[in-house]
């Protein structure tokens, strides 16, 4: 069939050709040429012609030009192809050279975009306006339960989609919408139709919309008739209801009623006898010879033109199609373009002037211009498409002959006659196509389009919840309560922190035990040997109280587990900021004691007395009270305050401690920061001679070591937001401890442990008992 509408389109095409180069009035003294080419209904096959269109006239090249103005390609204007598909392909080739295209079956929206197709034309409607007949005939009807499937090329998807969104404004729902395959030899393509029947079988609706080829139309037929899907009304387009092969199917007459439209179109006269005289003649020697000389002048260059399938075509096997295919789309593609060039030429009824004539300057007088064609006036309109109407069309079977029965019209509204269309009901009368499904527990229906009729039964998310049978959305659950997906009610939310019994929570207060441990082991070790040289060299009586600020330092960690509250939550940043700024305040002396030695050793004699026994304990005291003030501005300014969070967790409520004030934490901190950054710059680059301890050298590390802390710190606390924030702390604060006492107070505790010789005079001498250089 799809061999036998191809070659009536092209004996169409001819007939009208040689009409327009009969003609006295239309293009007088000028004689149309053409080649002619198969498709095969192929992207590739079609692509191939196109790209010869577009050469250079008499070559076989195609210029690479800045402008296109004068370019002479091969043809002045192409007709055709038919399908959709392809015309997507080739009408952006031939719009970029703006050579006219008038297609005589593609009928795809999208080819109505003139801005990016601009040289594209069309004599059949669009499916917009296809679309638009068949939701107003389900409308009459009141269906407003339907199913739809389109076949998985340009066509289906397309109509299928316009399709959806006006249904979706004019109360129409949508039972299921599937695509079919149109390669039915693909592996796939008969389970996929069979999941169409099912689905469609499932919706229980009794009207199905059809957009579909022929073939891919026929599968879904004969699957529907093989699993018994019942009688349905299916509402089809010309692109199936006029083929053969869908009619010819088996026991077609159990699927029940088919309605569809089809397009509007007058007979073209003349052109069966035209087609029959042709068919004479192509017996005759004289037919023969020509058509020989016409191959032996053909270019090896150029594509092959035969038709090998053209040889076995007989009179008897087309005769049955020319009164089912429609002509008159082709007679009036031709037609537009001749018109064009007689207004472009400046031809009158007598002659037409021999002067060469551009492709796009064709494109003005298609625009705009009528024409008439066997007394028909045509107009391309602002798609560039010609909306002729559709007629409404009923498969009526007499005596088992199948009979294309017209039903009604349309042409912006649509008129029906009722009273011709038989329905395969027992009374013959339209059945009805409503939904109505009850949802379950935990379900809400959810409105389909704009309209109540149809809906899905759609689980309720999470902390939502079923409130009624009928309702249309679920209920949100109050802030402190929360409910799984599906729920019927609400749940309170269980309180989430760092609970003591927790296995992390565990882990970590053991760790600090042992932080806690170590601090006061080494305090009693530096205890026991205080009058010794390095017990002295490292601050002596300041370095008990530096070991004394990082055990509180390490017991500041319980202020972090369990339930938080507002004063712990005070409490925390104040705690860590307080223990850490009192050890480093007993390493400012000590650090002022070794650069007044080492960078100034002319005022070190007089300035040591300064940072040196009692006084270097004013400076402590003097830094304490500093950090005490920066504490009462943090309360001031905006304490730490306790943060009910129910958006981090699904099902239970987050309390964690909140940074009120990012300026008051920087505050808070900043102080610490400055004084470690100080004793680093005294420190890093002392230097000791050979044999001598080098009680700089620790320093350097444990605020080393504290900066890198701080780095990780400060980028995981300003963004976590959930139990590992406070375990984040914790982590941290004891990092900071084990820091401190690995670099500056381990190593010595190596000394007086395992090293007691070294721990003399001359080893460990104290930076203000060294005689400045």
């Amino acid at each position: 069939r799809l061999f036998t509408d191809g070659l009536i389109w092209a004996l169409g095409m001819s007939f009208a050709i040689e009409q327009i180069n009969n003609s006295s009035s239309l293009l007088p003294g000028i004689t149309l040429g053409y080649d002619m080419y198969d498709t095969c209904f192929e992207a590739l096959v079609a692509l191939q012609p196109s790209l010869l269109f577009l050469s250079r006239k008499g070559t076989t090249a195609i210029g690479l030009l800045c402008n296109y103005s004068e370019y002479q390609p091969r043809v002045t204007a192409v007709i055709g192809p038919h399908k959709s598909d392809l015309c997507l392909l080739t009408a952006k080739l031939f719009s970029s050279f703006l050579i006219p295209q008038v297609s005589y079956g593609a009928s795809s929206e999208t080819l109505s975009n003139t801005e990016l197709y601009p040289s594209f034309y069309r004599t059949v409607p669009s499916d917009k306006n296809l679309v638009e007949a068949v939701v107003l005939l389900l409308n009459q009807f009141d269906w407003n339960w339907v199913a739809t499937v389109g076949s998985d090329d340009e066509y289906g998807r397309g109509a299928q989609a316009l399709f959806l969104s006006m249904a979706a404004t004019n109360n129409i729902c949508i039972a299921f919408e599937g695509l079919i395959p149109t390669d039915l030899a693909e592996p796939g393509a008969r389970q996929q139709l069979e999941d169409t029947v099912r689905m469609i079988n499932s919706t229980k609706v009794n009207v199905v919309v059809l957009f579909a080829y022929s073939l891919p139309a026929q599968a879904l037929l004969e699957h529907s008739i093989r699993m018994g899907l019942g009688k349905k009304v299916w509402v089809g387009t010309e692109a199936w209801m006029l083929s053969d092969i869908a009619a010819s199917t088996p026991n077609i007459q159990s699927i029940g009623t088919v309605l569809g439209f089809v397009m509007r179109a007058g007979t073209v006269p003349g052109f069966q006898e035209y087609v029959a005289e042709l068919f004479s003649s192509v017996a005759q020697e004289g037919f023969c010879r020509r058509s020989r000389e016409l191959s032996r002048l053909m270019s090896a260059g150029v594509l092959d033109t035969r038709c090998p399938q053209c040889d076995r075509v007989t009179l008897g096997d087309i005769w049955p199609m020319l009164g089912v295919t429609t002509v008159q789309p082709v007679h009036v593609a031709v037609y537009s373009v001749a018109h064009a060039l007689h207004r472009a030429l400046g031809c009158t009824s007598k002659s037409c002037p021999k002067t060469a004539i551009r492709s796009w300057q064709l494109l003005h007088f298609m625009n705009t211009l009528p024409f008439e064609v066997n007394g028909q006036s045509f107009r391309f309109d602002q798609s560039h498409g010609t909306n002729t109407g559709y007629k409404l069309i009923f498969w009526a079977w007499r005596d088992g002959t199948l009979t294309n029965l017209p039903v009604g019209d349309y042409d912006q509204s649509l008129y029906i006659r009722r009273s011709q269309i038989q329905f395969h009901t027992a009374d013959k009368k339209e059945p009805a196509s409503e939904c109505f499904r009850r949802c379950q527990p935990g379900q809400f229906r959810r409105i389909k389009g704009f309209n109540l009729c149809c809906y899905d039964c759609t689980d309720c998310s999470e902390n939502t919840f079923w409130s009624s049978t009928d309702s249309t959305s679920c209920s949100p659950c109050p802030r402190h309560q929360w409910a799984p997906a599906r729920s019927t009610r609400c749940h309170d939310r269980a309180e989430r922190f760092l609970f003591w019994d927790e296995p992390l929570a565990v882990a970590l207060v053991t760790l600090m035990a042992l932080t806690a441990a170590l601090c006061c082991v080494t305090a009693l070790l530096f205890l026991k040997h205080l009058r010794t040289p390095l017990v002295r060299a490292a601050g002596g009586g300041r370095s008990l109280l530096a070991l004394l600020w990082l055990l509180l330092q390490s017991l500041s960690c319980c202020l972090y587990v369990g339930r938080p509250s507002a004063a712990l939550c005070t409490l925390q940043q104040l705690s860590y900021a307080l223990c850490l700024n009192g050890c480093f305040s007993t390493f400012v002396p000590k650090v002022l004691e070794i650069t007044l030695v080492t960078e100034f050793p002319r005022c070190a004699p007089r300035l040591l007395r300064w940072v040196t026994r009692g006084r270097a304990w004013l400076l402590v005291a003097a830094s304490l009270l500093a950090q005490a003030l920066l504490c009462c501005c943090h309360l001031r300014l905006g304490p730490d305050f306790l943060v009910a969070d129910y958006q981090s967790l699904p099902s239970e409520v987050l309390l964690v401690c909140g940074t009120q004030s990012w300026a008051a934490f920087a505050l808070l901190h900043g102080y610490n920061s400055c004084l470690a950054f100080a004793c680093f710059l005294c420190t890093f680059m002392v230097q000791t001679p050979a044999r001598r301890y080098n009680v700089a050298r620790g320093i350097t590390f444990a605020t080393l070591i504290c900066f890198v802390i701080w780095i990780f710190f400060l980028v995981i606390f300003a963004t976590l937001r959930t139990v590992l924030r406070a375990v984040t702390q914790i982590c941290t604060i004891l990092a900071t401890t084990l820091g401190i006492l690995a670099s500056y107070f381990v190593p010595k505790c190596y000394i007086l442990v395992f090293r007691p010789d070294l721990n003399t005079a001359d080893y460990c001498q104290n930076p203000a008992e060294e005689e400045p250089e």
